[in-house]
């Protein structure tokens, strides 16, 4: 499932293709026919995240600045997006929802959630969400006092969308490797100053998942240049400590990353590092 920058990284791909221009919305599959008849010849006026829900905010060009109707997309296990240049090519009978301008057209398959939404059901999302360590109006008190409450797991924690939106799997398991942090430890035995540099430490690394559309956690000292190693190899991308580098010899210490199950994900984590 996408993480939490991957969607941030679509909200300013769909702005920066179909921004403010009419777009001709269609749905080849038709399980989004209806609602894509309502909104063709319309604007997209806006594009919205918070964590892997995306908002998609259509109206007209005279009441551009008026509520506009959602598109609430969650991409889910199976979700794709796939951009292209107009003159578009004949969609296939996946395609749920086409976005078509003069110049460009983006394509949505196999989404969890495709529906259009009003004003307060997309605040309902919202407030049912933990903050957003990639939105400006993240509140990390709001985390902070569920995590401090908690006799759960801090690695669960982590992946609980109530609690922090948009981490998922790697973005957990790589900021507790790089706070030295044991995934089993109980959320309630956080100090103060790690959660703090967690959440420092995810804003930072999740704004440049957005920038670089992949996620990279090896701090300059670590990379394969200069550690003198070879890169990885995954069809993820990015170098990172723990993530899918099972019975893998830790970059720092050696000893071999540990996977177990947790949270219904795999979890990974150096024994040494993350000494309990």
């Amino acid at each position: 499932m996408p993480e939490g920058h991957t969607i941030h990284r679509l909200a300013q791909d769909y702005t920066a293709a179909f921004a403010r221009t009419a777009v001709h919305v269609t749905s080849p599959q038709g399980k989004f026919a209806d609602s894509a008849a309502l909104l063709d010849g319309t604007v997209l006026t806006t594009a919205d995240a918070h964590g892997k829900h995306l908002f998609l905010g259509f109206g007209t060009a005279e009441h551009a600045a008026d509520s506009p109707a959602w598109v609430h997309i969650h991409l889910g296990l199976f979700g794709k997006v796939a951009f292209g240049p107009a003159p578009a090519p004949p969609p296939t009978d996946t395609v749920r929802l086409r976005l078509v301008n003069d110049t460009a057209y983006v394509d949505l398959r196999g989404p969890t959630t495709c529906a259009l939404i009003t004003d307060p059901e997309k605040q309902a999302i919202h407030d049912r969400l933990g903050p957003d360590p990639l939105r400006p109006d993240a509140d990390p008190e709001a985390a902070h006092r569920r995590i401090s409450r908690s006799r759960t797991t801090v690695a669960a924690l982590l992946m609980d969308q109530k609690v922090i939106a948009g981490v998922g799997n790697v973005y957990r398991a790589e900021v507790l490797f790089r706070h030295g942090i044991d995934p089993y430890r109980p959320g309630k035995d956080l100090t103060r100053a790690e959660w703090d540099a967690i959440w420092q430490d995810l804003t930072a690394l999740m704004r440049e998942g957005v920038r670089n559309n992949r996620i990279d956690t090896v701090r300059p000292e670590h990379t394969p240049e200069a550690m003198g190693r070879p890169p990885r190899v995954d069809d993820h991308g990015g170098e990172v400590y723990v993530y899918r580098r099972a019975n893998q010899p830790c970059h720092l210490c050696g000893s071999p990353v540990r996977t177990a199950d947790l949270a219904a994900r795999n979890l990974f984590w150096c024994p040494t590092c993350q000494r309990r």
